[in-house]
């Protein structure tokens, strides 16, 4: 049975956009949907750190485009995004555990000469897969001919895959339907997500944080295991 995720190409995702990914055998990057922003649901250019006055938005400034445009085709600005993330992020973990130890590689992160925005978070995800220890092969759904909407361009993409097993994040719930799936003798599984807890700095626990959060803070052994004891 091969096992497959479809998710947008997010930004330093959290901890729950892993544990899928630890439970499949292929990542299908949904790059050709359309870009999201100033929404809750978004998080194709921006996650959360904490930092002494609580939570903090880490954004990747993006040239302005139509309403329709595909996450493959949004551009960078180039407007001291970078260096004032990177600022955020050493103010508020360098005296995190791990940080000295990291950090140079989120410096490289930074510095890499991307002009897209999905070029920019594939390589912020894969650097997280590096550190949680996943090697699964990835997909673009856009170069995959994709056919379809909602739940049969789900099943369009996961028929090309080779996928037998669809695992699903819990938000999808309600726009899943079953019809189309079953047609195509495809299982779907749902995720069984509970955010784990662990050692922070500033006080009190907060969940759903950039994953940079967990490693600054537990390094790279202790956050391995903390993903795969959920």
């Amino acid at each position: 049975m091969t096992t497959a995720v479809i998710h947008q190409p997010d930004f330093l995702p959290h901890i729950g956009f892993f544990h899928r990914l630890l439970h499949a055998d292929v990542f299908i990057l949904l790059d050709h949907a359309q870009f999201v922003t100033h929404s809750s649901r978004s998080w194709m250019n921006r996650d959360k750190i904490k930092t002494r006055n609580g939570e903090a938005w880490l954004t990747v400034s993006v040239l302005k485009a139509a309403r329709d445009t595909p996450i493959n085709r949004i551009e960078l600005a180039e407007n001291g995004w970078r260096e004032g993330n990177l600022n955020l992020i050493r103010e508020n973990y360098r005296n995190a555990p791990y940080f000295s130890h990291l950090y140079p590689q989120v410096e490289a992160l930074y510095a890499l000469p991307c002009s897209r925005l999905v070029e920019f978070n594939l390589a912020s995800i894969k650097m997280l897969m590096d550190w949680y220890g996943i090697a699964i092969p990835s997909m673009f759904s856009s170069e995959m001919q994709p056919a379809g909407k909602k739940n049969e361009l789900l099943v369009d993409l996961l028929g090309k895959a080779g996928a037998t097993r669809y695992l699903s994040g819990p938000g999808a719930r309600a726009y899943h339907q079953d019809e189309p799936f079953e047609k195509a003798g495809i299982e779907v599984s749902w995720q069984q997500f509970a955010h784990p807890v662990y050692a922070q700095q500033f006080g009190d626990f907060i969940p759903y944080l950039s994953s940079i959060d967990l490693f600054f803070n537990c390094g790279i052994e202790q956050s391995r295991a903390i993903l795969r004891s959920i």
